[in-house]
């Protein structure tokens, strides 16, 4: 739970505020305007309405060049974004041919594996060549390839689970998934910061859905005891079925579930578990198999395992894990297997080629050695930037670190400032977070050098300092403390 410091929280309540103010005094003059200019759609109720629609015009359009920056390269440890100008006070973003070379503190690259890989560029080169860009069907008719099987049999070894599906998406893997499992009569509880694809995935249920606390095992304990007892809304009768979903790490949080407490829980009150792995998989653990091995769960206590091939595996997709029996019943009844195009081949085969890197199955320890570096990588950014006095959310060995910005003002400085000196960050805000905590969320990789993470941390310390969201005392370092005791 973040703990807002009151000051902090009055100057970002009022920073909105003003915000709004002036926007609805803004929108008041434009209706009057536009009632003296003839329309070309009178009659019509306008498309786009209500307070997104003000949102998006006078709060996001004005801190937009912050956000969708286009970039011009493979999205390796560096990476080159292309610069933008406008002339309408960022209503619209124009193109430059001028390129930046930025240090890439975004992207989900968490092993390495989106840039030109010794292993498995040449094969996903040939899986091309062989197959075609795209499968142009759907699974049930002409889309299952030799690689779509070999790559569930991949997944469902690398994942310890009987049998595994793939999809072209990760996120419709939870959206189309989740209402193909449980239905009206069924409760889905679910954390309260869970991704927005399990939140759609749980809406289109049907079912009804419970919130608990986040990563709180004994307010979802609370929760199931209450339901059961409970049961259905106005009948009272049993629930048909409980499905709990939680996430490996939690993207916006960089926070490790707690799930062997949460496993337990489930056991003791006969819930499923459905856990999304989308950015644990491949990015921690001893061999890369996620939050199950870091946190030592038997994957046989985890019913449904969900996670995505873009993070760790420089591809897209993601798949479903768990028994051969669900397995076969959603290749049957779930539409994303039944009605959209199959994964592109040369995609599953980048996939299949980065799992043998990690497993150690190309004849290296080149996978090892990802690994190790993910985890000494993140570690060591994340303790420099406590050390310099930032509000950094997470666990240790999480990838995922997002640094607390606040202030409306303070995400696009922050970012503008950060690309001046070639680095490129991304930079949270409503709604993807609550409306007072905005962040800026850094994503580690394996390709960072030592010396890519210590000129992040310069010029990260440099803007924090300018922008103002140290919002603890720093750490003296080695010297300070020498002179110090010198002194004394």
């Amino acid at each position: 739970m973040i703990t807002i410091p009151y000051l902090t929280a009055l100057t970002t309540y009022f920073s909105y505020g003003l915000l709004f103010a002036f926007g609805q005094f803004r929108d008041f003059f434009r209706k009057i305007f536009d009632w003296w200019s003839s329309g070309n759609l009178q009659g019509y109720a306008p498309i786009c309405l209500g307070l997104e629609d003000f949102y998006i015009r006078r709060l996001y359009l004005r801190i937009q060049d912050c956000f969708g920056r286009p970039i011009a390269s493979a999205p390796d440890a560096w990476f080159d974004v292309v610069e933008r100008y406008s002339n309408d006070n960022n209503k619209t973003l124009k193109r430059t041919d001028k390129i930046s070379r930025c240090l890439n503190l975004g992207s989900y690259n968490y092993l390495g594996f989106a840039a030109a890989d010794e292993y498995c560029t040449p094969r996903a080169i040939e899986s091309l060549k062989k197959f075609s860009p795209s499968t142009c069907s759907t699974r049930v008719d002409g889309g299952t390839t030799t690689l779509h099987k070999e790559l569930e049999e991949c997944v469902a070894k690398f994942v310890q689970k009987p049998a595994a599906i793939v999809f072209g998406m990760g996120y419709v893997t939870n959206s189309a998934i989740l209402p193909v499992l449980i239905g009206k009569g069924g409760l889905i509880i679910s954390d309260s910061l869970n991704h927005n694809s399990i939140v759609n995935g749980a809406r289109g249920s049907g079912a009804t859905v419970r919130v608990f606390q986040h990563n709180t095992p004994s307010h979802l304990e609370k929760v199931l005891r209450e339901q059961i007892a409970d049961g259905q809304p106005r009948t009272h009768r049993p629930w048909k079925k409980i499905v709990v979903v939680v996430e490996g790490i939690y993207s916006m949080e960089g926070e490790l579930c707690k799930l062997p407490e949460i496993v337990a829980i489930c056991k003791k009150y006969k819930a499923y578990v459905y856990l999304d792995e989308a950015h644990s998989i491949g990015a921690v653990g001893k061999t890369g198999r996620g939050v199950c091995e870091l946190l030592g769960v038997d994957t046989a206590d985890v019913d449904i395992m969900m996670g995505t091939f873009t993070k760790s595996f420089g591809s897209c997709g993601g798949y479903i894990a768990g028994s051969k029996e669900l397995v076969q019943y959603l290749k049957y009844t779930c539409p994303a297997h039944l009605y959209a195009t199959s994964i592109s081949p040369p995609a599953a085969q980048q996939i299949i080629s980065s799992i043998k890197v990690v497993l150690g199955e190309d004849g290296t320890s080149r996978g090892a050695q990802k690994l190790a570096r993910i985890r000494e990588n993140s570690n060591f950014f994340r303790s420099e930037l406590q050390k310099m006095g930032f509000e950094v959310l997470g666990d240790n060995d999480s990838p995922v670190m997002p640094i607390m910005l606040y202030n409306p003002a303070k995400i696009p400085a922050f970012s503008r400032e950060c690309l001046k000196h070639n680095v490129a960050v991304v930079t949270v805000a409503f709604p993807a977070t609550p409306l007072l905590l905005a962040r800026a969320r850094i994503c580690i990789s394996a390709s960072h050098t030592r010396e890519d993470l210590l000129k992040a941390l310069e010029v990260i310390s440099k803007v924090g300092d300018m922008v103002g969201i140290k919002y603890f005392p720093a750490e003296p370092n080695k010297q300070e403390e020498e002179n110090l005791i010198k002194v004394e």
